[in-house]
């Protein structure tokens, strides 16, 4: 019997459509570590139409854009000018994850930042037009001391 969910794609899984799609599996690779489980080309266009990709623990997919399947319009960042959707990954060392994926190719949107809520935190974005966040713990503070920690940056 099959498994119904199979325990490396349990929970919420983004699904990122990237143009093109094989060189963002090679950044990925190179930028975050990412490891390839399964890659699924289309036979005709040799387009990637399912790649599923690991970091740590986390699972995510990316897809070539199809806009042919999707009423002629594009569903890639590139396509669509821009995302409002950023992929968040807490990291040991957030200075470190940044750089190293400038050094593969990502732009800094956010260089790294000390930040009220306790954490260290800055974002990229992605040679295909993905946002990616990550931020380092620094400070455990109570839900008060977060929200005077705002108030006092948004006064300032």
């Amino acid at each position: 019997m099959t498994e119904s969910i199979p325990a490396t794609h349990r929970g919420l899984i983004p699904h990122l459509v990237c143009d093109p799609c094989s060189e963002a599996i090679e950044f990925y690779k190179k930028a975050f570590d990412a490891e390839e489980r399964f890659r699924l080309p289309d036979p005709g266009s040799g387009k990637i139409m399912h790649c599923d990709l690991v970091i740590g623990e986390a699972s995510f997919f990316v897809a070539d854009d199809f806009p042919e399947h999707c009423g002629g319009k594009s569903s890639s960042p590139k396509g669509l000018g821009g995302t409002p959707v950023s992929l968040h990954r807490y990291v040991e060392d957030c200075d470190a994850a940044i750089a190293k994926a400038e050094a593969a190719g990502a732009t800094i949107k956010m260089p790294a930042t000390d930040m009220f809520w306790g954490d260290r935190y800055g974002v990229v974005v992605d040679p295909f037009g993905h946002n990616w966040s990550f931020a380092t713990p620094q400070r455990s503070l109570s839900k008060d001391e977060i929200y005077e920690g705002m108030k006092a940056m948004r006064e300032g």
